[in-house]
């Protein structure tokens, strides 16, 4: 059959009014969902400066679903589960943007990192440092590195630490020698435990080369010489940290008088110590005064230990005086009978405990208290946070 032409002419204008109706409604329905995504996602900001995360994550799930491409809902939902604790959920966003091969790398780059913080969230350390290790060499490579080292930190990774604060360093980062120097005598005292002292020394080396003025590679130094037998040895090491260090000296007063006491150097020691006790007055001190003095007349230890009593009435130094306070009284002494050896032990027991629990070292840090000194601190993993002096010992 033919079409007469005039059809030609009355349909062309009709489809092309249909063409040109349909359009406009498609514009209008593309104007409506790009004013409804940005309404949605106002609507999720404002719930999350009220802190309401619950009706927040719901707004977000929304808006991402009106505007699948918009990579910041996408970053602000996941950032949102993170902190909600829902990191499985955060991982999903997360690698579905990493994935993403229309993304350009800066933000495939972000949503690796924003993988690394959720990995490091849930405490999952083998792919946060997968991660991070991806990082490495990109814009977030100063974020990474230091990542990584708190990752090698508590996992007692200390070669690896070690690695990363050199290229931390090398790279203008900052100066981390006094940590290089921590890792290096970590890394010392596992290979002594190991059995291997000849990397264990060659460690100590690394760490005084690393920062020559640490008191830590010098108080391992001269523990180790003391347990190979070497006292004088061990006597120079702790000599050096004195000159250079005599707050920490205080670390090692007690074993400095016992290889004194090994080798003879009994009246040198007591002139160190002395000379350290009028700088530095601690009880530790006084400690170790009377393990060298042990013999020596009450009369010349008692004023020493009255004194420091007076200047500093702790518990610890009342426990020193205890032995000569309750002597035992002379034959011809009309005051009451001393006491006896039992009930002297008894309240020597009775003073010991109750000076114990304030014999802490307490992270300036964190305030973390323990019975022992601590290089880095438990509690926030802090370095040479705590002081060589214990509370009650001052």
């Amino acid at each position: 059959m033919d079409i007469e032409p005039a059809w030609f002419l009355i349909g062309l204008p009709v489809a092309f009014a249909l063409g040109w109706l349909a359009s406009r409604l498609d514009l209008r329905q593309l104007r409506r969902e790009r004013d409804d995504s940005p309404r949605t996602y106002f609507k999720g900001l404002n719930l999350l400066l009220n802190e309401q995360q619950d009706q927040a994550i719901d707004a977000f799930i929304e808006a991402v679903q009106n505007d699948p491409d918009t990579t910041d809902l996408h970053f602000a939902l996941g950032s949102l589960f993170r902190r909600r604790g829902e990191v499985d959920r955060a991982v999903r966003v997360h690698e579905h943007l990493a994935g993403r091969g229309d993304l350009s790398p800066a933000v495939r780059t972000r949503a690796q990192r924003a993988l690394a913080q959720d990995f490091m969230k849930a405490g999952l350390f083998d792919r946060a440092e997968d991660a991070w290790t991806a990082l490495v060499g990109s814009s977030y490579d100063a974020e990474a590195q230091l990542a990584l080292l708190s990752l090698y930190e508590r996992s007692r990774g200390w070669e690896q630490a070690a690695q990363v604060a050199r290229r931390l360093e090398g790279s203008g980062q900052g100066s981390f020698a006094s940590r290089i120097a921590h890792y290096e005598c970590e890394r010392a005292e596992e290979l002594d435990a190991a059995g291997r002292p000849d990397e264990a020394a060659a460690a100590l080396a690394r760490a005084q080369a690393a920062a020559p003025t640490s008191p830590r590679h010098w108080v391992l130094a001269g523990q180790r010489l003391q347990r190979q037998g070497d006292a004088a040895g061990a006597l120079r090491a702790w000599d050096t940290l004195r000159a250079h260090h005599g707050a920490a000296f205080l670390l090692v007063a007690g074993d400095y008088a016992a290889c004194a006491r090994a080798i003879g150097t009994v009246d040198a020691a007591r002139e160190v110590l002395l000379q350290a006790l009028a700088a530095q007055p601690g009880v530790e001190l006084l400690q170790a005064l009377e393990t060298l003095d042990a013999g020596r007349p009450a009369a010349e230890r008692v004023p020493r230990i009255v004194a420091h009593l007076r200047a500093h009435p702790t518990l610890s130094a009342a426990q020193l005086l205890l032995p000569f306070a309750t002597a035992p009284a002379a034959a011809d002494d009309p005051s009451p009978p001393a006491l006896d050896a039992e009930a002297r032990a008894a309240l020597s027991e009775a003073v010991a405990r109750a000076a114990r629990p304030l014999q802490r070292y307490r992270c300036a840090g964190c305030g973390f208290e323990a019975q022992r000194h601590f290089w880095q601190c438990p509690g926030c993993l802090a370095w040479d946070s705590y002081p060589p002096q214990r509370n009650d010992l001052s």
